[in-house]
């Protein structure tokens, strides 16, 4: 149907920032996610549909026209690399940095250096743009475990109130970008179904900007 819509959104704390935006926009789940083992979900407006991913596909999901829209973390979407995708509004959720974390000052060092990361494309590209020379490992999880295990000399990772570096004898040490959910849009769907993408865009903006004042 040209009058249908759906909407990807990632699990976790994104899933939960968001869903109190889209209520305000006029779209919430027909039932409790995760009450169910439902994957897709109705919603109280006629035609939308909310489907429940995990973050990292989000993108992909949204780029191939799988769904119409969708909220994914920019970190996410720096990883991805954003093909093919509207990136319209920031829903200022979901809030953090990505840093570049280690010892103090282990990035300091004059050789090359290795970074333990998940994200290995914003990291290679962010030392290549300095024009030094890493090597990357790429992790899934504990990235502080990595430089006080001897595999790395850094992480580059999320970092939100800096307390789990701090207890492992980590620091902040550079600032790579600031992180918050973004709004993507496929462009294909944006042309096809204009009216209806730009009409979620407009209240979702009035409801951040609400939140703002």
């Amino acid at each position: 149907m040209s009058n249908s819509l759906t909407i990807a959104l990632s699990k976790g704390r994104i899933l939960d920032d968001t869903l109190p935006l889209l209520a305000e926009s006029g779209i919430e789940p027909a039932e409790p996610p995760g009450s169910s083992r439902k994957l897709v979900l109705d919603t109280t407006q006629a035609g939308v549909k909310i489907v429940i991913l995990r973050a990292t596909d989000v993108p992909t999901y949204v780029q191939y026209g799988a769904a119409d829209v969708g909220v994914a973390g920019k970190d996410v979407l720096m990883e991805h690399g954003g093909r093919d995708l509207y990136e319209p509004l920031d829903l200022r959720v979901a809030r953090c940095r990505m840093m570049v974390a280690g010892r103090p000052g282990a990035n300091e060092g004059h050789g090359n250096l290795r970074v333990a990361t998940k994200f290995v494309n914003i990291a290679r590209r962010y030392f290549a743009e300095q024009g030094r020379q890493v090597e990357t490992v790429k992790l899934y999880g504990s990235m502080e475990l990595a430089p006080l295990a001897g595999l790395a000399d850094l992480i580059v990772d999320l970092v939100d109130t800096g307390n789990t570096l701090k207890a492992n004898g980590l620091e902040p040490l550079e600032h790579i970008a600031d992180i918050s959910s973004r709004l993507i849009v496929n462009r294909a769907a944006m042309k096809m179904k204009h009216r209806q993408i730009k009409g979620l865009i407009d209240r979702l903006a009035a409801a951040v900007d609400a939140r703002s004042t």
